[in-house]
């Protein structure tokens, strides 16, 4: 995970690892991948098998990493605004000291948000944006799986 990280700023030690996860393990929502919950496991699982994961096991795996790198972290389960949706999805957020704040990394899609300005934001920075309807930009590589923009 050195070599992964780099030799950059916090940042982008932070963000190479969100690329790392992203390309080295596919995700398939619909799999509930049978392995222990921990990066090495998922890690291997998708190695051995060729089969995606899901978000929360996409998450576990970027939590452990940063956990491991010395970055405070945590997975965080997001639910949807319709209450008869039954559905989730689990991304991450990872403390910045650089930035003095938690910012928000989503291995599936490779994602993280910022103001037009290119500031890195957090959960509840991007909720108060959509609330008031003030611009949140996605980076312009995040994709699913490499097969689809979602940055448009």
């Amino acid at each position: 995970l050195d070599e992964v990280a780099g030799d950059g700023d916090e940042i982008s030690k932070i963000l190479n690892i969100l690329h790392f996860v992203h390309d080295s393990i596919r995700h398939d929502g619909g799999n509930y991948a049978l392995c222990e919950f921990d990066a090495i496991d998922i890690y291997n699982y998708h190695k051995s098998t060729g089969k995606g994961v899901n978000c929360r096991h996409l998450a576990i795996a970027l939590n452990e990493m940063y956990l491991s790198m010395g970055f405070r972290s945590r997975y965080v389960t997001c639910m949807p605004k319709d209450p008869n949706d039954q559905d989730c999805h689990v991304i991450n957020v990872a403390w910045s000291s650089q930035l003095e704040k938690w910012i928000w990394v989503d291995p599936t899609f490779n994602a993280y948000v910022t103001d037009e300005h290119g500031n890195l934001l957090g959960i509840a920075e991007v909720r108060e944006r959509l609330i008031d309807g003030r611009p949140l930009v996605l980076n312009e590589d995040a994709n699913w799986n490499h097969e689809a923009s979602v940055a448009n």
